[in-house]
């Protein structure tokens, strides 16, 4: 997808990046990490604002920089490096609240035809997964590259 995004920097496993999220609040350190799961093959997506103390991801706080596109369009470009480097990944992915679940649902159908000419698309309803659809409030988002 060619949207404008930050320079990402990424670690040499491809498991790990960050990029600098500029705005009214000033810049702001975010991280994105895929952490494999107990199955086999597939990733978790994390991604939040970089801890300094830590390093870790917190991803419960808000920052209101005023480039919230921009920022998902750069945790969409970390998911194609990733899976462009592990192309067999199966990347899952859900919000920390209910409101970031619906924003990167928004996401997905505002670019669904490019997302579906590069990705296989699940969206997660009642434990159950199914092809994704627009217009309905999925739990979480399973996605590997076509």
């Amino acid at each position: 997808m060619k949207l404008p995004h930050y320079e990402l920097i990424a670690e040499k496993t491809l498991r790990v990046y960050e990029f600098t999220s500029e705005g009214p609040r000033g810049q702001i350190q975010k991280l994105i990490k895929f952490s494999e799961t107990a199955l086999k093959g597939y990733y978790n997506l994390a991604f939040g604002n970089k801890d300094l103390e830590t390093g870790d991801i917190d991803d419960k706080v808000v920052s209101n920089n005023g480039d919230s596109e921009q920022v998902l369009a750069t945790v969409v470009s970390a998911v194609y490096m990733f899976t462009e480097a592990n192309n067999e990944a199966w990347v899952y992915a859900t919000g920390s609240t209910n409101a970031r679940t619906r924003l990167y649902r928004m996401g997905i159908t505002k670019y669904i035809d490019e997302v579906k000419s590069d990705f296989y698309v699940f969206g997660q309803l009642q434990g159950e997964w199914e092809e994704f659809k627009i217009d309905v409030d999925y739990n979480a988002f399973l996605v590997r590259r076509k």
